[in-house]
């Protein structure tokens, strides 16, 4: 699960279906990807990055 991009997304007090219209995804495609059941592009992981004001690192690098 991608807990960092969860909880980016709710400290922004944006629900999935929010942050999929903000940046053209649909809100199934957020699930997905918090599922880590969708590999998102790069353009779409800076996408997300910028609408939450956050790194890709903070949201999608795995130690």
């Amino acid at each position: 699960m991608n807990e960092g991009l969860k909880q980016a997304r709710l400290a922004k007090n944006l629900s999935q279906t929010e942050l999929a219209k903000r940046i053209g995804v649909s809100r199934q495609t957020i699930n997905m990807i918090e599922n880590d059941a969708y590999n998102p592009t790069i353009r779409l992981c800076i996408k997300i990055c910028k609408e939450l004001d956050v790194t890709l690192n903070d949201l999608f690098w795995k130690e």
